[in-house]
């Protein structure tokens, strides 16, 4: 009887199934974080040509939703608590936004110092808006907090773990199913 356990190659063999098993998680374990990350987002236009966003809650309880400022990608936490579109300092530097008068603003952190200012787009999937209020903040966080200087313009409905954003039609005529 052979003694597997001194032969070279099957020691070889055995880390090799080893390596492959650990990649494997590995890739699972990328490939549902970037699920987790993206979220459900459909992006839709309703007969009438109104555009219409469906966002599904994070595990956080959450929406995100990817977009861009001035023809600029980003990522968006959807926040209807937050007065204006909020924009990490770095990230406005980032995207050459101009730094208007400088005010203090109240955080969940409490008071923190930003400056006006005003992005000449911001877009979500089909829903454009154009010269919207915005402040830069110097905290720092990983996300652009999309408030209610953009938000207040379109229907929102929530039901179901579902954020719905939509132009033209009001809230309560939505079907998010």
């Amino acid at each position: 009887m052979a003694n597997y356990s001194n032969n070279p190659e099957s020691r070889i063999g055995r880390r090799m199934i080893w390596l492959a098993a650990l990649g494997l998680l590995g890739g699972l374990y990328a490939l549902f974080s970037a699920l987790d990350q993206q979220g459900g987002t459909v992006i839709s236009v309703d007969a009438g040509g109104a555009a219409m966003i469906v966002l599904e809650q994070d595990r956080n309880g959450h929406y995100q939703v990817e977009g861009q400022i001035n023809k600029q990608p980003v990522n968006f936490l959807v926040d209807t608590g937050a007065t204006d579109v909020a924009v990490p300092e770095s990230m406005a530097r980032a995207l050459g936004l101009k730094f208007g008068p400088p005010v203090t603003v109240m955080t969940a952190a409490g008071p923190s110092k930003a400056w006006l200012t005003r992005l000449n787009e911001v877009s979500i999937g089909g829903i454009r808006r154009r010269n919207v209020r915005a402040t830069i903040t110097s905290g720092e966080f990983k996300e652009v907090l999309l408030g209610m200087s953009f938000l207040r313009h379109y229907s929102l409905r929530q039901q179901d773990g579902k954020l719905v954003i939509s132009e033209g039609l009001a809230a309560e005529q939505l079907s998010i199913d």
